[in-house]
This record gives C-alpha cells, structure tokens and sequence, in this order.
C-alpha cells in the first residue's frame, strides 16, 4: 500500500511539473534518488526518495484542504461572527479551527465519497494506472469548485492565464482553482456582512442611550457585549450561522 501511494505522489508530482511520468522515471540517475525495478516487473524507490515524497505530501495538504475545499469560507464567517459579538478569544481561534474542519469534512463528504470511488478503489484494485487515477481524482473536486465559483471570476483568471474555454468545465485546474478562492473570499465577506448587520444596530442603540444619558465614560462595547451575547443565545445562533454555511453550499433544504 505504501509502495502505491508513493508512486501515486510521484505521478501528481510530475504532472503538476509537467512532465510526464515515464521522463520521471527515467531521469532518476542521483545516487541518493534511484529507482530499480524488480524481475516482477514492481519499482522501488530508495529510502531517501520515500521520505521527500512523504514529506512534500505533509507540506501540502493543508493548503489543499484550506484552499480547495470549503474551509475558507466557513473560518472567514465564524471570524467574523466574532468580531461581531465583540469576543476578542471566546471562541478561541482552536474551537473555530476544529470547528471549521470538522464542518469541511462533512460538506465536503460527497465529494471525497467521489473520488474514492473513482480513483482511489479502481487504484488499489490496479484497475487503472496513477494518471488515470488522478485525472479521475480532479473531476469532483473541480466539479465542486466550479459550483461555488463566479463566471466573473473564472474568466478573469482564463484572461490572465492566456487560455480559453468553450465551457467552464474544460479549464484548466491552475485556472479553477485561484477563481474559487476569490470566489470563496468574495461569498464570505458577503455572508459576514449580513451577519454583522444585526450586531451594529445593537452597537448603535447602546451608544445613543448612553450618549443621552450623559454616560459618554461609560464604553459602550462593554455595555453592548451582553445585549449581543442575549441576542445569540435566544436566536440559537450556533444553529442559524452553521445552517446557513452548509446551505450556502447547496446542501440541505435551507
């Protein structure tokens, strides 16, 4: 199993370099980086080899679940929510973090259900090879970007690249995938903005009534801070903020 995932990195790897994986392998003449192929016919990479690969995936995969899923979003809003309120650490940023992933996970379910299915199976069941894995592989998570991003977006970004396409499922992923982070930033801020409304009126109330009473030492943050946290709490605001997320996404009824 460890053999395969590291031949399958190595395969994205050289993709993602432009290359193609026969070139990858046949350019490996470091002493340290060797490939030798077995009477079977089965590769096996050096140790020194298996530890870049192994190590490159780690730096990489908390930028993909950040930048590529629904993470962004739902950790932009919840800041939000909390600046709102005037909680400076309640919820500390580890709640908001877990929370957020956790949420990811579950959005994000039907496609990693995909491509499991997909590429990952067919994979493990030598059904397929490693590029056709992960051409199989790119088509949910693409397919899930290109729902949550603006045609703006998209055709700005195939402007700037210098490519075209007849549709948007034939851009590229170098393309899909910054449009769906501004696309991603641009719907958040939107959802904030909305979800702070409600919490300025009440900023705005307090301060005129103590303004009027003469109370202008008296801070009005620290007056507004219970009214705002009353608000949330009758409102069941936990509930209303991680609904409206999930159905942002197209997901449930709401």
């Amino acid at each position: 199993m460890m053999k395969r995932i590291l031949k399958s990195l190595l395969v994205l790897l050289a993709a993602a370099a432009g290359l193609s994986a026969t070139a990858c392998a046949a350019d490996f003449s470091m002493p340290a980086v060797t490939l030798t192929t077995a009477e079977d016919g089965s590769q096996q990479y050096t140790l020194s080899m298996q530890i870049l690969v192994f190590m490159t995936a780690l730096t990489v995969l908390p930028s993909l679940i950040i930048m590529m899923t629904s993470f962004t979003r739902i950790i932009i809003v919840l800041s939000i929510l909390r600046q709102a309120i005037g909680l400076q650490a309640a919820p500390s940023n580890q709640i908001l973090i877990g929370l957020s992933l956790f949420m990811t996970f579950f959005i994000m379910n039907p496609v990693f259900n995909q491509i499991y299915d997909r590429a990952i199976e067919p994979y493990s069941n030598d059904q397929i090879t490693a590029q056709q894995a992960f051409a199989a592989a790119q088509q949910p998570l693409k397919t899930f970007m290109l729902a949550q991003t603006r045609v703006k977006d998209l055709n700005n970004f195939l402007e700037y690249a210098g490519e075209t396409a007849d549709k948007p499922e034939n851009a590229p992923m170098k393309v899909v995938i910054p449009a769906f982070i501004v696309s991603e930033l641009k719907t958040a801020f939107q959802i904030g903005f909305m979800i702070y409304l409600p919490f300025l009126v009440i900023d705005l109330v307090v301060a005129s009534i103590l303004m009027a009473m003469g109370m202008m030492m008296l801070s009005p943050v620290m007056v507004a801070l219970p009214f705002k946290l009353m608000l949330f709490v009758m409102a069941d605001g936990w509930t209303m903020i991680v609904g409206t997320l999930i159905s942002s996404f197209g997901i449930g009824g709401g």
